[in-house]
This record gives structure tokens, C-alpha cells and sequence, in this order.
């Protein structure tokens, strides 16, 4: 009975569009959180980097029908670069701008 759930379950997410599959996954790892890092820089040099990010979020119009040219997410200001949340590192809100600024985000390597 278990190999039979599995196997529907295999066959519904295949017939599924990848962009579907993307919502899906996006969903899960917004539930499940993820230790993101978020690196700014400036030419060459990294500049900022946030850590312990739960999600970086792409705004919304005020009628929600399209996608703002920001993100958004809060996580920790990383002011040393080391990877670790250091005393008077503070959890805070930040916005980037999706066309001008030159970022990767990724999980955390530690």
C-alpha cells in the first residue's frame, strides 16, 4: 500500500510543470526555514554580508498582481565577515535592490 502512495505521489509531481515544482519547493523551505547568507559587493570586494537569512522575499505591488524590483529579508549583519553571529551583531530588516545591486545569496557554508 506504501509503494503504491509513493508511486502516485512520484507520478503527480512529475506531471507537474518544473516552475510548479520550484513553487513547491520554495514553500517547503519557506516552512522549514534555511540559514541563508546574503554577500553585497562593490565591484570585486564584498562590502555586506547577512547571515542566518530565513527567506529573501521579492516584494509585492500594493494589489499584488506583479513583482517589485527589490527583495527584502532580515537576518544578522555580519560587520567582521566571519560566518558568526558575534556580540553587538544585531538581527535586522534589509532591502536590495534586484536590478542595481550586485548580490549572491546562498546557505550557509557553515
Amino acid at each position: 500500500m506504501k509503494a503504491i502512495f509513493i508511486v502516485i505521489i512520484l507520478i503527480t509531481l512529475s506531471a507537474c510543470t518544473q516552475e510548479s515544482q520550484n513553487k513547491l519547493s520554495r514553500s517547503i523551505q519557506n516552512w522549514t526555514g534555511t540559514d541563508g547568507v546574503l554577500d553585497i559587493y562593490m565591484g570585486e570586494k564584498l562590502v555586506k554580508r547577512f547571515i542566518k537569512i530565513d527567506k529573501l522575499s521579492t516584494a509585492q505591488s500594493t494589489s499584488g498582481n506583479t513583482a517589485r524590483d527589490y527583495r527584502f529579508g532580515y537576518g544578522y549583519l555580519d560587520n567582521n565577515q566571519n560566518f558568526k553571529v558575534d556580540a553587538g551583531e544585531k538581527k535586522i530588516y534589509f532591502e536590495i535592490s534586484g536590478y542595481a545591486t550586485p548580490y549572491i545569496f546562498y546557505d550557509s557554508p557553515m
